[in-house]
């Protein structure tokens, strides 16, 4: 299992370089998807822009679990 600072680090390389790659690769795709079947309804493009914006971070749970709070072993050391 990853430290907690690791996994402080690993969570903004992924905000600052895997998001916005992310974005460019999402966006494309609904280029693609233009260009093959033509200009989709305004709700279907939100409907997929929706799914690919919550389906990103589906294999970073673990990396963002708790990131929010408190260091929990810096906690430990400074109560010896």
């Amino acid at each position: 299992m990853l430290s907690y600072r690791t996994r402080r680090r690993l969570a903004l390389l992924i905000l600052l370089i895997g998001l916005p790659v992310y974005i460019v690769v999402a966006v494309s795709l609904i280029n693609m998807l233009d260009a093959a079947f033509g200009r989709q309804p305004f709700w279907v493009e939100m409907l997929i822009y929706i799914g690919l914006g919550f389906l990103w971070m589906l294999p970073f749970r673990f990396v963002f679990r708790g990131i929010g709070k408190a260091d929990p072993e810096a906690g430990n050391e400074t109560e010896r």
